[in-house]
Formats: structure tokens, sequence, C-alpha cells
């Protein structure tokens, strides 16, 4: 009992080894050779098919030139009862009893002939009937095997096809795949370099604001200083009109930082111009 069940276990245990293979073969195997090798099957099979065929064709001419046979034997054998028949009438006609005695012998021997001849035409013919009918049926059977195998083989084509496309496809999921986690792991992201330059570019306006304010408060202090000037000098020059009107003495004033009255109109026309 303990051998029995040892035995079982065994027989258990291989099986599901041999399962467990087939799986791990159906999981590595390469569809393009699996392809090749179902083509080659099919190829093989077709190939014993026709030998097959070949052998019940050949077996059909065979029961037909043995029936052939059997029908001339047996017009041969009838052919001779009949004619010793006619010269055993003619013997005895004749007086020749011992020789109308042994023709009819003959033909008795040939007319023996003829009956199995004719139980072996009839098992002939059936057995040629059995042998046509396998024949068509074989050739009926090698024609769709034949289309079948040609059926297998287009689809062979388009499977073929369409397994490149899988593959490439696949080549290029694993390749975008790949690209997005070196960008995501080892790259900011398109977001991240977009936040960042509009920073870059919100803090570079913010300071092109700040130094376009500066020059302006600069620019109008000027302005309001050269003005505050010509105002000084038109009136100096209003009030050296009103001396020469009542005809005083013009006073000489220096102008900034020790400088004459057309220095200092000098000096105030650069600043000006600048």
């Amino acid at each position: 009992m303990a051998k029995l069940t040892m035995g079982r276990a065994v027989a258990r245990w291989w099986k599901y080894l041999a399962a467990k293979l087939h799986l791990l073969h159906e999981e590595h195997a390469d569809p393009k050779v699996q392809l090749h090798q179902a083509i080659a099957e099919l190829h093989e099979r077709h190939r014993t098919l026709t030998d097959q065929a070949a052998k019940v064709l050949g077996h059909q001419r065979r029961a037909q030139m043995r029936l052939d046979n059997a029908i001339a034997e047996h017009a041969t054998a009838d052919a001779a009862a009949s004619q010793a028949l006619l010269v055993a009438d003619q013997a005895a006609r004749a007086g020749d009893a011992a020789k109308s005695e042994r023709l009819v012998a003959s033909a008795e021997l040939s007319a023996t002939r003829v009956i199995a001849l004719e139980d072996e035409i009839r098992g002939l013919e059936q057995a040629l009937l059995t042998a046509t009918t396998q024949a068509e049926q074989v050739k009926a059977a090698v024609l769709q095997n034949d289309a079948h195998l040609q059926r297998t083989v287009a689809e062979q084509e388009k499977l073929l096809s369409a397994l490149e496309m899988a593959k490439a496809q696949e080549a290029l999921n694993a390749a975008m795949r790949q690209t997005r986690e070196t960008f995501s792991a080892d790259a900011p992201t398109l977001a991240q370099v977009r936040a960042k330059i509009e920073d870059r570019l919100a803090d570079a306006q913010g300071m092109a604001e700040l130094l376009d304010s500066g020059s302006g408060i600069q620019y109008r202090a000027r302005m309001l200083e050269l003005e505050q000037e010509q105002t000084s000098l038109a009136a100096q020059a209003r009030l050296a009109g009103y001396r020469e009107r009542l005809g005083l003495t013009p006073a000489i004033e220096a102008g900034p930082a020790g400088t004459s009255p057309d220095e200092s109109q000098t000096v105030v026309l650069r600043a000006v111009d600048e």
C-alpha cells in the first residue's frame, strides 16, 4: 500500500513538473519559431496524407487490373466451354464417342472455371467499389488538407507581420517608458523649467522697472535744477535791463563756484545737453 501511494505521488509530481516545464516553455518560446514549427508539422502531415492517398489509389488500380484480368479469363473460359461442347457434338455425330467424352469433360472444366471466375468477379467488383470510394475520399482529403495548408501559410505571413509590429510597438513602449523614467528621475519637468524661467523673467523685469524708475527721478531732479538756474539767469538779465534803463552801473556777480555769469550760463547749457 505504501509503495502504491509512493508511486502515485511520484507520478503526480512528474505530471506537475511536465506541466510546469510546458508553461515555462510557452512563456519564453519565440512565437516566430513556434509558427515555423507549426507550418513544418502541417507540411509533414500533408506529405504523410499524400503518401497514404497514393497507396489507396494504387490499391484501387490493382483492384481494377485484377477485375479486368478476371473478366478476360472468364470470357476465355466461357468461350472454351462453348467451343468444346460444339466439337464434342460434332465428334458424337461422327461416331467418335471417346473424343466426344474428352471434349465434354474439357467443357465441364471450363464451365467450372467460369463459375469460379464469376464468384471471383463479384468479389473483385465489390473490392473495386470499396477501393474507389476510399480513393475518392482520400483525394478529397488531400485537396482539403492542401487548401488548409495554403490558408495556414497565408495566415502565418499575417501573424509574422503582426508579430513584427508587436515587437516594434513593444520596443517603442519600452523606449518611451525608459525616457519618462529617466526624465522624471534625473531631469526637471517641463513645468518646473517653465516656472524657473518665468521667475527669472519676473525678477529681471522688476529690476528693470526699478532701474527705469531711479533714472527718471534723477532726470527730473536735474531738469528741476536747470529750470531754477534758467529762472535765476532770466531774473538777472531782467535786472541788468532795469539798471541799463536807469543808468546804473551793472554789478559784477560771480556764478556758481566762482564763475562769471557767461561761464555759469555755459555750464547750465552743458548740463542741459548732458
